[in-house]
């Protein structure tokens, strides 16, 4: 399968390249100096409407993973109008672009678009109410996208893993903290289905390959909150669990709101695919694996330039 992969530095698509090059050919875009990557990357900017049509016809994709956006949730909150046309305009017109070429799109939302004060699992029925400018511009792209291309799949997730820049995860806002003998805040009252990214990549290879359309929580199967998430990281890496302090959000000083409730169920997901999610302890251990086969190391040897020179100017995707 050909596959074009938007937001390619960026956790979710860097992740999805490296793992999937060897077995589908990939074609990553992003606007940053991304270099030495094993699989084919064209430098764009996709808010340049021409552009998104000039690489749709070259490349030819059978399609489409669209995971740039624009993710900083205070960002978004200070630039209202860029977090609207990265998070809901573009992905329609890249919907509406490959309907008109029958190229599949899946593209990726976010757990965040619910408010978190249901009593339960929320379910795709379930209706949204997101709380800030980030988790409405997402709920606007999945509702834009759905709108202008009804074979697409829209993906509401959540993940962790190794990045670029090694600071876009949660996982590794831990084992950055802890690895240093630093405390790190844990929220007790926030929750969560953490799903890691290597299992995010073939979950989301797998429903392109099943045919899936439509609206699909993928995340993990297993909801804990981001302070137990915390602790779980810090006994596999054998760190120093006690400094995991558990603290409420309303108390953090964020100035963005978090959701409390962000339990998601997979039924549907695991239903139509045919097997189960992996849960949160598969994913740790192969996050750990990483870290001691010197995965973090090998992807930011992907930033640097002719010079050798570590690039900065690397946007990730989402």
């Amino acid at each position: 399968m050909k596959l074009l992969v938007t937001g390619a530095s960026g956790l979710l698509g860097l992740n999805l390249g490296l793992l999937m090059h060897s077995r589908h050919e990939i074609t990553g875009v992003d606007r940053s100096r991304l270099s030495g990557v094993p699989f084919e990357l064209l430098r764009a900017d996709l808010l340049d409407a021409s552009l998104e049509h000039q690489i749709l016809d070259a490349v030819r994709p059978d399609a489409v993973i669209h995971c740039a956006a624009m993710a900083d949730l205070d960002a978004c909150e200070s630039d209202p109008e860029g977090a609207r046309r990265m998070n809901a305009e573009l992905p329609g017109e890249l919907a509406a672009a490959c309907a008109g070429r029958g190229i599949r799109l899946l593209h990726i939302s976010t757990d965040a678009v619910f408010d978190g004060t249901k009593d339960g699992i929320y379910t795709e029925a379930d209706p949204p109410n997101p709380l800030g400018v980030y988790s409405r511009s997402k709920l606007d792209g999945e509702r834009a996208v759905l709108s202008a291309n009804a074979g697409a799949i829209v993906a509401r997730v959540n993940f962790y893993g190794w990045s670029l820049n090694g600071g876009r995860s949660i996982s590794e806002f831990f084992i950055n903290g802890l690895r240093t003998g630093r405390a790190v805040k844990g929220f007790i009252d926030v929750w969560f289905c953490p799903l890691f990214v290597g299992d995010l990549a073939e979950t989301l290879v797998g429903m392109l390959e099943k045919g899936l359309s439509g609206l699909y929580h993928v995340v993990g199967a297993e909801p804990l909150s981001k302070y137990d998430f915390g602790v779980r990281l810090a006994r596999r890496f054998g760190l120093d669990e006690g400094l995991v302090i558990p603290t409420s959000v309303e108390e953090s000083g964020l100035k963005s709101r978090r959701a409390h409730n962000l339990r998601l169920s997979v039924h549907k997901l695991s239903t139509d695919l045919g097997h189960e999610v992996p849960g949160v302890s598969t994913g740790i251990e192969q996050f750990h694996t990483q870290y001691q086969q010197g995965y973090p190391q090998k992807l930011r040897s992907y930033t640097q330039d002719r010079n050798g020179l570590v690039n900065q100017e690397a946007q990730p995707g989402t």
